[in-house]
């Protein structure tokens, strides 16, 4: 029987639809989403069984394949940055806070100056982290600091600062062996390419990128990571990507900037509002 172009589509299909398309996004449901999403991911990260002895046997393997291909620098940046003392100080309390500040401080402005972005841009984050939970499953990995009789200075021990939940007086917080991959790097490098697509000011999109680059440098300085673990950190950052493009069919940067909280077919009423604050 030929189809009557005129029937409504399925409710089912249209859910999908409506789930696809980017909308304004709500202040309530977000702040909830991301406190429990966050918390969920801590339990199962150290609920992950901490495989002593295999993730320092897959730390030597690593380490002693970096020295074989030539490109072992983590010691050499560790012991060299440990010499300044205010320099790795500082890097401590940067490894221990601006992962969170900076990550929080990213989703509030794509919160408020590109509400059409935001969901994309948040599914690539809550992706990028998930995945990185399987990582942690699959290849438990001691950081470099705990692997005795390498040379290596746990700086947060060394300079007795609050460094790291994973050292020190709160090492008992945190799953030991999951290194691999750094979401230290994975995070840092969601924030750095969304500053970079979306901010206008040119020191703007210089400093997103900074932030990344620097990011690399404080994991291998505190020695809480080798820069392998930064690779690994990319792939899921990828997978990430590839997931919220999958799902809107674009990456986040190219979806409208904003849009009504139905959709992104912006009403009339809604559009000359916005063009009323805009000309203000």
């Amino acid at each position: 029987m030929p189809v009557d172009e005129r029937t409504p589509p399925r409710r089912d299909h249209m859910w999908l639809r409506r789930a696809r398309s980017p909308r304004r996004p709500r202040l309530w449901f977000e702040i909830l989403l991301i406190a429990v999403s966050y918390w969920t991911y801590s339990l199962i990260r150290n609920a992950v069984p901490e495989r002593r002895a295999k993730a320092l046997e897959n730390a030597n393997w690593i380490w002693h394949a970096e020295q074989h291909l030539g490109i072992a620098v983590e010691r050499s940046v560790n012991h060299a940055v440990n010499s300044v003392t205010w320099l790795i100080v500082g890097m401590n309390y940067y490894y221990a806070t601006l992962h969170f500040i900076v990550t929080i401080g990213v989703l509030v402005w794509l919160f408020r100056r590109h509400p059409g972005r935001y969901a994309a841009g948040r599914l690539v984050l809550f992706a990028t982290t998930a995945v990185a939970l399987l990582g942690y499953y699959l290849y438990p990995l001691a950081p470099p600091r705990l692997m005795a009789g390498n040379g290596f200075i746990d700086t947060v021990v060394h300079h007795e600062t609050w460094g790291s939940m994973a050292s020190g007086n709160l090492k008992n917080m945190s799953n030991q062996y999951a290194a691999m991959p750094s979401m230290h790097i994975g995070w840092s490098l969601w924030c750095g390419l969304t500053i970079f697509a979306l901010a206008k000011a040119p020191w703007t999109k210089i400093l997103g990128l900074l932030y990344p680059t620097l990011t690399l440098v404080v994991i291998v300085a505190t020695a809480n990571h080798f820069w392998l673990d930064a690779v690994g950190g990319m792939i899921c950052l990828a997978f990430g990507f590839a997931v919220s493009y999958v799902w809107y069919g674009s990456l986040p940067a190219r979806l409208p900037r904003d849009v009504d909280a139905d959709g992104p077919a912006a009403s009339p009423a809604a559009s000359s509002r916005r063009a009323h604050t805009t000309s203000s």
